[in-house]
């Protein structure tokens, strides 16, 4: 029989693996074996101490990261500071003396004009602040390392803000020899300026265009306004300060409420000062030197009028030039602006007494051209006082005999300013009084005189642009008679000044008497008139054709010309068509103009007077009989 030899339990110490045991469907799930103290140690302690250590290792992450952006912000508050530190010790005089660039401006717009708020402006320009000047941190060559360091961090932060908004109290403008008058009040919204950090040089790229609306208030006091405009003239510089009392400077934008807003400064009674030499304008006296500010008849050309009755009212436009006294291109757009002109009063011997309301006119919208700037008013005349009738008198009597009349221009929206300037003088000189001539004249003695009667015939053209409806009610004659037709100008024209409805002044004889003149006439009162319209001519205003009789009035022998009036009798009565005498002088004609709206009702009288004329007369033998002869 054989024997098996039976399989060994001991494991085998060889370098063999032991095999695994294979479990089977009876191997229990768990060990029901005890495990060593070891074992149990790391089932239990290990998961513990990891999230120990994980925690451990987060905190230190937490704790340095802490630490590194609190030293972080510690310098950048340090740096902070430090800048702030050194741009709030900088005077803001000096700020907008180095640092503060501005253009232009390029565009002005008129926004609003009235006598209580002011004139609104929209000023367009460019600007822009040089931050990095004001800190101290543009670029220089002998930087170090560590310096442009500092330098570059600095215009980071610049570059970080961005813009500044910069809240202004009201400033007042003085001159700067006379800081306590105040020429004029500027206002403004809050305005933002941009900040550059270390711009170019030589180009002006880097400045922002920005739109600011400007309200201007001028003073009320209009004389220290004109003597500081008169004296800058005469210096040929402007010299002002601006009086700020309260500043206040916020990074960011308008009503960012960021990091940037808690940069703040703020300064009080901040003074900077301009100056700016008066630029020369062509046509103009040069400014300096002493010399006198130019007129406004120096500034102002008027190129056409048109007087127009209509719908119960008289009506004015007028068309004028004036110089441009801005030497640079500037973009410039106005609205309608309201004047007054008004007419001084022929007794106004003194400031106090008052002018007399004339017109009312609005400028039309204009812009800056150069060199002239092209202007248009128009408007209506103003209820007139019964008053005012001799001031007109006075103005049309000056216009229409050839001589400039002064007016006076006021504005509502600069209270108290006048400007006494004068209306040009037409040029030729108007012939009001056309085609004169008398008919039916005669001479015949009364007692030791003699009178003349018979009808004045005369055309009454009006100046060219006078286009009113007219009607002659009353005319004056002051007139020289001649032997034979007038030979030389007369030299009695009158410019004298009368009062409505009394016969003007006399005037003087000329001296020496004219040759061949023998007799004046000269009726003791206004003669009435007829008038009917007429087509006047082309160059001309309304037309009239008037007639007036004499009647009876004195005719008065020159002294020393007897002899030249007795021949002039002698040709009458010998010759075989009479004699032709020559006449000359001057009228004063009243007329009616249409429309003119004076307070008491419409189609007030005017008197136009020193109108010279000259015409002549043929006189029959029937018209001089009897007369004596020696």
């Amino acid at each position: 029989m054989s024997t098996e030899t039976a399989p060994s339990c001991r494991p085998d110490k060889g370098k063999a693996r032991a095999h695994d045991v294979e479990p089977t469907e009876n191997t229990p799930l768990l060990a029901s074996g005890s495990l060593s103290s070891r074992d149990t140690s790391v089932e239990h302690v290990n998961p513990r101490a990891a999230r120990q250590r994980l925690f451990s290792q987060l905190l230190t992450v937490f704790l340095i990261s802490l630490s590194l952006c609190v030293l972080l912000f510690v310098l950048l508050a340090v740096i902070a500071f430090s800048y702030r530190s050194h741009a709030s010790q900088i005077p803001p005089e000096e700020i907008l003396e180095r640092a503060l660039v501005v253009e232009g401006p390029d565009r002005v717009d008129v926004l609003n004009a009235s006598a209580t708020d002011g004139v609104w402006l929209m000023v367009h320009g460019r600007v822009g602040l040089d931050a990095g000047c004001v800190v101290g941190v543009n670029r220089d060559d002998g930087d170090g390392i560590l310096k442009d360091w500092w330098k570059s961090f600095g215009r980071w932060g610049i570059r970080r803000l961005d813009r500044v908004n910069v809240n202004l109290s009201p400033i007042e403008v003085s001159p700067r020899a006379h800081p306590d008058i105040v020429l004029a009040t500027i206002s403004t919204p809050p305005i933002e300026v941009p900040l550059t950090a270390d711009p170019p040089t030589r180009e002006s790229s880097w400045l922002t265009p920005v739109q600011i609306p400007v309200r201007i208030q001028p003073t009320k006091d209009v004389a220290s306004l004109l003597h500081f405009i008169r004296e800058s003239w005469k210096i040929g510089f402007v010299s002002v300060q601006a009086t700020v009392a309260h500043t206040v400077v916020h990074g960011g934008r308008l009503g960012d409420s960021g990091w940037r807003s808690h940069f703040v400064l703020s300064h009080s009674n901040v003074r900077p000062v301009v100056n700016m030499k008066i630029p020369s304008v062509p046509g103009l006296p040069p400014p300096g030197h002493n010399n006198a500010p130019p007129s406004f008849s120096d500034l102002v050309t008027l190129q056409s009028f048109n007087i127009v009755s209509a719908d119960d009212s008289i009506f004015i436009e007028a068309n004028a030039t004036a110089i441009n006294p801005i030497p640079w291109h500037l973009e410039f757009s106005s609205p309608p602006l309201p004047f007054v002109i008004a007419l001084p009063s022929p007794s106004n011997s003194s400031p106090e007494v008052p002018s007399v309301p004339i017109a009312s006119v609005r400028s039309h919208p204009f812009a800056l051209t150069h060199p002239n700037i092209s202007l248009t008013v128009s408007g209506a005349v103003l209820p007139l006082e019964q008053s005012a009738s001799r001031a007109l008198s006075n103005f049309m009597g000056k216009y229409v005999s050839g001589h400039e009349a002064d007016i006076q221009i006021t504005t509502p929206l600069v209270p108290g300013m006048v400007i006494n300037t004068t209306f040009p003088a037409p040029n030729p000189k108007p012939e009001i009084l056309r085609n004169v001539s008398i008919t039916n004249m005669k001479i015949t003695p009364t007692g030791t005189t003699m009178v003349a009667s018979g009808t004045v015939h005369a055309l009454v053209v009006l100046p060219r642009g006078i286009n009113v409806g007219v009607n002659a009610s009353r005319v004056f004659p002051d007139v020289l008679v001649y032997d034979g037709p007038v030979s030389m100008p007369g030299s009695n024209d009158s410019d004298s000044d009368v009062t409505p409805h009394n016969p003007p002044p006399e005037q003087p004889l000329p001296d020496p008497l004219p040759p061949r003149a023998f007799a004046h006439i000269r009726p003791e009162d206004w003669l009435p008139a007829l008038s009917e319209k007429v087509d006047g001519p082309e160059d001309a205003g309304s037309a009239v054709a008037v007639s007036a009789h004499i009647d009876d009035v004195p005719l008065q022998v020159l002294p020393g010309r007897e002899r030249e009036f007795s021949n002039f009798v002698s040709k009458v009565i010998f010759g075989t068509q009479g004699a032709l005498a020559g006449v000359q002088g001057v009228a004063a004609v009243a007329v009616r103009v249409n429309g003119l709206p004076f307070a008491n009702g419409h189609d007030g009288e005017m008197e136009l007077t020193g109108l010279p004329f000259e015409g002549s007369v043929r006189i029959g033998k029937k018209s001089m009989w009897p007369l004596p002869m020696d």
